[in-house]
């Protein structure tokens, strides 16, 4: 089965102070295994469906759209965004910019879903958005892995 790991977090559980805004706001370490048979690229979005609050969410804000990672990749290290494998290319994050924006929730702890998906081919795009990415992936998909983190803003009291 095509599987999603970080060795900085485990599945369902807190995102490191380091990954976030709070923090280095590095992008994590990722990793992945049962790669799909025919698998030519990947292609990752970061979203998170709590925005702005997950008591009343109102929209999924997208962090981070990569695409055309190679097919020989099976991991990127931390801080990742910030030098992406040869041929891999960013898409254009909900703050509209390239790159990995790191979670930074206004209100609660929100869920941040880490999507890798195999694709039979590279894709030919400059910046795509993450819809404009989902649609030229239509019927390229040969799998999907799939995990989330949790964050609450860290609030210092003053005193």
């Amino acid at each position: 089965m095509f599987t999603l790991r970080s060795p900085a977090f485990a599945h369902d559980s807190p995102i490191p102070k380091r990954y976030t805004a709070d923090g280095e706001a590095l992008s994590p370490p990722l990793s992945w295994t049962e790669v799909p048979e025919g698998t030519r690229s990947f292609a990752l979005v970061v979203d998170d469906p709590d925005a702005p609050d997950p008591a009343n969410p109102k929209r999924t804000y997208v962090h981070w759209v990569v695409y055309n990672l190679p097919a020989s990749c099976t991991e990127l290290p931390a801080d990742a965004a910030r030098h992406l494998p040869q041929g891999a290319k960013h898409g254009r994050n909900d703050a509209g910019t390239t790159g990995y924006v790191p979670p930074d929730p206004p209100i609660g702890e929100h869920r941040y879903f880490f999507k890798l998906y195999a694709l039979d081919c590279l894709l030919d795009l400059e910046q795509p958005t993450k819809q404009r990415l989902m649609k030229a992936m239509d019927g390229h998909i040969l799998g999907k892995a799939e995990m989330f983190g949790r964050y609450s803003k860290v609030t210092a009291e003053v005193g």
